[in-house]
């Protein structure tokens, strides 16, 4: 559940979860807890019917996703804010404290990556992430000899096991549900780049301002790549729409990231590391 990520907001006064259940209950338990506030502004990203049984002043509703736009860009445009701001996640002391405790300030680079994702279809082969972490950290590469932080849901740890066990201990920490989410974000902050597949995590990665490299195949990178000033995206060989046409069903359980070859990626990587260090001389 997302619900953590957003305990540091400023000026928060309360986070109402909404664990699904049964014949949507998970609505009427929402209308329940705040239908007796007088609301300045209610805003509905799922188009819902909630929006409209509360009592409030300006009510916001998203209608459906409009694809000549990158979602951020749509959110922004929806609330009158243009250009969109960049997305922001908020931490706490504590949760810096314990990203310090978790990644000593050594002076080691820092590589993150995201092995996994909710999805196998856009789930990249876990020896291509291996041998690009290969790549990355040996001797003489731009990232080299990187502390490794490896990163996912606690469901997702089996299936990105090739990855971390061919990190050597010593040089690796992983956090698949064992630290707050914002404990999370607090590591991310200090990774000298991310390369992840595109999921929440990436998103994460992208609003800590840090080096952000999101892999697309069966998603559009248009629409949902890093929204960040060093958020880049790198695709498959194959379009988007190649890889819906050619599937093998709509819930398909195939990996559809086959054509994306580690070469490109590795390219990729070093490119964005090496503007961004660019960027930070010329800063000085």
């Amino acid at each position: 559940m997302a619900a953590p990520i957003f305990e540091a907001v400023p000026n928060l006064e309360r986070i109402i979860k909404m664990p699904k259940q049964k014949r949507g209950g998970h609505w009427w338990k929402l209308w329940k807890s705040v239908v007796l506030n007088w609301w300045d502004i209610i805003v509905d990203l799922r188009g819902s019917a909630t929006a409209y049984v509360l009592p409030g002043k300006t009510r916001v509703v998203l209608p459906g996703n409009d694809d000549d736009l990158h979602r951020v860009e749509q959110l922004g445009k929806l609330i009158g804010v243009e250009p969109a701001p960049l997305p922001v996640v908020w931490t706490r002391p504590e949760d810096e404290a314990r990203a310090k405790e978790l990644i000593p300030d050594d002076g080691k680079p820092l590589l993150a990556v995201g092995p996994s994702a909710n999805w196998i279809g856009k789930t990249w082969h876990p020896e291509r992430f291996e041998e690009t972490i290969a790549e990355l950290t040996k001797p003489g590469a731009v990232l080299e000899n990187a502390r490794v932080l490896l990163v996912g849901a606690p469901s997702e740890r089996d299936s990105s096991l090739p990855v971390i066990e061919s990190i050597p201990p010593d040089r690796r920490v992983e956090i698949f549900g064992t630290e707050h989410l914002l404990t999370v974000m607090a590591c991310l902050k200090k990774a000298d780049l991310y390369i992840g597949n595109d999921s929440g995590l990436m998103h994460m990665a992208a609003a800590s301002t840090r080096p952000t490299l999101g892999l697309f195949g069966p998603s559009r990178e248009e629409h949902y790549g890093p929204c960040s000033k060093w958020g880049r995206t790198v695709r498959t060989e194959w379009s988007f729409d190649k890889i819906m046409a050619n599937r093998e069903s709509y819930l398909s359980k195939e990996n559809l990231m086959e054509t994306l070859p580690v070469a490109k990626v590795v390219a990729a990587a070093i490119q964005l590391v090496k503007d961004y260090r660019n960027q930070e001389i010329g800063d000085e």
